[in-house]
């Protein structure tokens, strides 16, 4: 029997454009005015799930994604750089969806995908920076959970040793399978797409995708099935309405404010050290350091 790893990737805003128009009234983010990304965290994931597939033999990874139709960019992305096969969760009811929402339809996905041995996902993503979705993914599939993972250190077919990255250090720790493990951002990069993979899967594609350009699936997957970008609504994961998008979010944002850092006064120094002696001296008088 194959070792499935599943991926969790987001494609996200890209954070350094923020604008004026970044958020609607509502208080979810207006993805429509910036452009989306893979998030870089899911990234590391990603290649921590490679690394897993180079030292083991019939390994499996997946990824999954929730979002609108493009987000199958992310799959194909992922699929250039290695990854097997990619489930994109889309459905109108999950739109506007905290992090609870999210975590009970990603972990309704995995449910349905069954027989997972490993989820990897990203510490966080930068469209919220609140590194819970892994964590709560954990809890409803009632998975052992390793956050911060810096490292594989050792790995089989039944436990693996993940060395953490934390505040004031680091530590090794080790989980029998199955579990779910967050990565760190100062985990291996992502390798590149392989050049023989984007000539292959360059034409995957998901059905709303299809749908949207008017192609006929029907041919293209009967010919070349490897083809097809597997798309889940809410139904297929037998998700209850109540829990998902606006509706099974109970986190509500109040008030939104555009925060425009600038610089009111600047002090010039030399490099004698009389300059920098008085500079750490007001630094600590101002409670700043120390």
């Amino acid at each position: 029997m194959s070792f499935r790893i599943v991926v969790l990737a987001k494609q996200v805003p890209d954070t350094r454009n923020v604008g004026k128009d970044a958020m609607k009234e509502d208080g979810t983010v207006n993805r429509a005015a910036l452009p989306a990304i893979f998030n870089p965290e899911d990234l590391n994931a990603l290649e921590m799930a490679l690394e897993i597939k180079d030292r083991l033999e019939d390994v499996i990874v997946s990824v999954i994604t929730m979002g609108p139709s493009r987000a199958a960019e992310i799959i194909r992305d992922s699929i250039y750089r290695g990854a097997d096969n990619g489930i994109v969760v889309s459905d109108r009811k999950v739109a506007g969806s905290d992090t609870l929402a999210t975590s009970y339809t990603i972990s309704q996905a995995i449910k349905k995908l069954g027989n997972v041995d490993l989820v990897l996902c990203g510490r966080q993503a930068i469209d919220g920076d609140t590194a819970q979705v892994g964590p709560q993914v954990a809890e409803k599939l009632n998975m052992p959970q390793i956050t911060y993972a810096e490292e594989v250190v050792a790995v089989n077919e039944t436990a693996i040793q993940i060395k953490r990255r934390l505040e004031r250090g680091i530590e090794v720790v080790e989980s029998k399978f199955p579990c779910l493990i967050t990565v760190h951002g100062s985990a291996n990069p992502c390798r590149f797409p392989h050049a023989k993979r984007v000539m292959k899967y360059k034409y995957a594609i998901s059905a709303s995708e299809a749908a949207e350009i008017g192609i006929d699936t029907a041919k293209l997957w009967q010919q070349k099935p490897y083809l097809k970008i597997e798309e889940w609504n809410a139904a297929d994961i037998q998700a209850e309405d109540s829990r998902l998008g606006l509706t099974g979010s109970p986190t509500k944002v109040k008030k939104i404010e555009n925060v425009v850092l600038t610089a009111k006064e600047s002090v010039k120094l030399s490099a004698s050290d009389e300059d920098l002696d008085g500079l750490i001296k007001e630094l600590i008088t101002a409670h700043i350091i120390g």
